[in-house]
């Protein structure tokens, strides 16, 4: 099996097994579907797109772990995963941070794969433009989701309150992206350099 294969194949079984983990007693099983819904879509993409674009391992790594961190939120919902309140109570903070440290991972992986996917494809020349274009590109996914969230809201009422993860935070939507742009950011900075040298081993 072609060493891409392996690769996807080993996301597909780690996935798989976190799927059945957290979707085993979720607290809400709607909102546990809502939650992992872009993993189900993820897999079958990255699977069709196999022959003609295979990410890089710092991205596919990446993707992987985001994943968990949706399927995490899925099994608990935001508000209440465990390690979130160890965080609150350590850090003495007002609300569990786990639906924060969600929307910087929704920056900060994206930011890798859609930076990979413009470089690859010649898309953009400008290094410069190429970092504008990928936070941009991150804050919108972020507002996109974010009207998710309030269709959502608005189709379910009082079922949705899971989903949101408001926690009463009346600015949480801004927080969410905010913390999106500020991970895209963080992952450009910490991860540009490797990244290039793993799309020039890539595309040798």
């Amino acid at each position: 099996m072609p060493s891409t294969d392996r690769r996807l194949w080993t996301l597909g079984a780690v996935w798989g097994l976190g799927l059945v983990g957290s979707g085993w007693a979720p607290f809400d099983r709607a909102t546990w579907w809502m939650e992992i819904a872009p993993v189900l879509v993820a897999f079958p993409i990255l699977i069709a797109l196999r022959r003609r674009f295979i990410f890089t391992d710092l991205a596919l790594l990446l993707i992987a772990l985001h994943g968990l961190v949706l399927m995490l939120g899925g099994a608990y919902t935001y508000a209440r995963v465990p390690i979130g309140f160890t965080v609150q109570d350590v850090l003495h903070l007002a609300r569990n941070p786990y639906d924060r440290f969600g929307h910087l991972m929704q920056g900060f992986v994206p930011a890798i794969a859609l930076r990979e996917v413009l470089v690859r494809t010649g898309s953009i020349a400008s290094r410069r433009l190429l970092t504008i274009k990928v936070l941009a590109y991150c804050l919108s996914v972020s507002a996109l989701y974010e009207l998710i969230e309030f269709g959502a809201a608005v189709a379910l009422g009082q079922g949705a309150d899971a989903f949101l993860g408001t926690q009463g935070d009346p600015w949480d939507t801004q927080w969410d992206m905010l913390m999106c742009l500020i991970g895209a950011g963080l992952a450009l900075i910490l991860l540009s350099r490797i990244h290039d040298r793993q799309i020039a081993d890539l595309t040798r």
